[in-house]
């Protein structure tokens, strides 16, 4: 008797449960049109944060409401969709995302097993005559049933009774919404998607002297995410953010959850700190049109100190072993250094991207001279660029004697060593470089020609003038202990 009871029951529940969801089903179709508002804060990994605020009339109870122009892209687990009108009286009980776009040869799938119309036009007279065909297979082409005999491919136009529920013509957020308050409503969706990505980008030139540059940063949005965003509220986040890692990959077809190039000028974006990151935002709306790359810009400042070093960088390799020449026209590197502060008309932290340095020449041409990549930059630190090798200066490097020394009763491994470097110029004015040699294990100069510093506990540093068009011989004896 207690099961017949409990039967009567749960058939009673689901016959009122298929009636809710009958009023419910008339679906209230919400687009682009209705959108209030839109913000869109884009991390550095592909990765967007959506914020879509939309006037919506809801009736009280159940309603279905599809969400048209989200992102393809969308992360459907991280949907999040409430009333701002009405805080709590919206309760969201089941979402489907809809990305099964319509188009000719999805609409031939969703018929197989169907029958669809076969139009046919005589070549000679024109005449169009029809007939009924049973789509068998969509797969690698077409294959039909027509009265008694089966064809493949498509014999002439295929007409479609309808387009099926479960096809959109746009990415589509279908909810089941539960609302007790009845009326027009401003809701907001928010959600993470893919498809959107930013990078920035700097533009240096260098001053005539070689000690200050012109700098401009642009930030480069590309949105390959399915979605337009009009007039959205935009903001960009630099850092490093964490990010679970799927533990498998999910079948995307239906995901079903339970309860061109555009350039803008534009002022710099405002800064501020977020947690460990830094968010930029721009200070007017701007719209990120579906498969657009734009550009707006970041910052501006002139006339920033700058020093440029000439860097002869050697190795560690031949402190333990008899080497003799060890390189003829050795290549000079080329830097550029500058101070992220305030008082070198800077001072906002500066996210990575790659820089570009030009400078002009003799006819006041703009030339290109070099780039690097940065990491993000925080403020009072320095940015560093190696632009490439010099051409009119040069080394020639070789070790000059080379010695094992005695082994002490500890056993320890004791070389001495010496070394000469002639630096050359061929330019018309006098040059500076740094010679770097990293030394291993302990050590101490024995002898040089030019004093040098120690850098670090394994580099030692000369600071080498070369007269115009001559040379600088640099002579140094070391002794390493291993």
């Amino acid at each position: 008797m207690q099961q017949k009871k409990t039967a009567i029951l749960l058939a009673t529940i689901s016959a009122l449960g298929a009636t809710a969801w009958a009023v419910a089903s008339e679906e209230i179709r919400n687009t682009q049109n209705e959108q209030q508002a839109v913000a869109v804060t884009i991390y550095n990994e592909n990765l967007a944060l959506v914020k879509d605020q939309r006037k919506v009339k809801l009736e009280q109870g159940l309603n279905a409401l599809a969400l048209r122009d989200v992102s393809a892209q969308i992360r459907p687990e991280t949907a999040l969709l409430r009333s701002i009108s009405y805080s709590g009286s919206l309760t969201t009980l089941e979402q489907n995302f809809d990305f099964d776009l319509l188009t000719p040869q999805k609409l031939l799938e969703k018929y197989v097993g169907k029958t669809v119309g076969i139009i046919k036009t005589n070549p000679v007279t024109g005449e169009e005559k029809t007939e009924n065909a049973t789509v068998l297979s969509a797969n690698n082409g077409v294959v039909l049933k027509i009265g008694n005999r089966i064809e493949t491919g498509i014999p002439g136009r295929i007409v479609y009774d309808d387009v099926p529920e479960n096809l959109r013509d746009r990415p589509t957020l279908v909810t089941q919404l539960n609302n007790n308050k009845p009326g027009e409503h401003t809701i907001e969706l928010s959600y993470l998607t893919g498809g959107l990505s930013w990078k920035a980008d700097y533009v240096a030139e260098l001053s005539p002297k070689e000690n200050s540059i012109d700098l401009s940063g642009w930030v480069t949005l590309t949105n390959t995410s399915g979605a337009s965003y009009q007039n959205a509220r935009l903001q960009l986040v630099a850092g490093d953010v964490n990010r679970a890692q799927p533990e498998m990959h999910r079948n995307l077809h239906r995901s079903k959850q339970e309860v061109g190039f555009d350039s803008v000028a534009s002022a710099s974006m405002a800064e501020e700190s977020l947690l460990e990151y830094h968010l930029y935002s721009l200070n007017r709306p701007t719209t990120i049109a579906e498969n657009q790359t734009k550009q707006v810009a970041l910052l501006s400042a002139s006339n920033v100190p700058a020093r440029k070093e000439l860097v002869l960088q050697g190795s560690n390799y031949y402190y333990a072993s008899s080497y003799g020449d060890l390189g003829q026209k050795m290549k000079v590197s080329v830097f550029v250094e500058f101070d992220n502060k305030e008082s070198a008309k800077l001072g906002m932290p500066i996210p990575k991207g790659v820089m570009r340095m030009y400078k002009k020449d003799n006819q006041g041409n703009a030339q290109f001279i070099g780039e690097d990549n940065i990491d993000h930059t925080p403020k009072n630190e320095k940015v560093r660029l190696k632009l490439g090798e010099a051409f009119d200066v040069t080394a020639d490097k070789k070790q000059t004697d080379f010695k094992t020394l005695p082994r002490p009763s500890k056993g320890n491994h004791t070389y001495e060593s010496a070394y000469e470097i002639v630096l050359k110029n061929a330019k018309k004015e006098a040059v500076t470089v740094m010679v770097k040699e990293p030394i291993p294990a302990e050590w101490k100069i024995l002898n040089e020609s030019h004093p040098s510093t120690k850098a670090t506990s394994n580099t030692a540093l000369w600071t080498v003038t070369i007269p115009a068009e001559g040379k600088t011989t640099l002579n140094y004896r070391v002794q390493v202990k291993y």
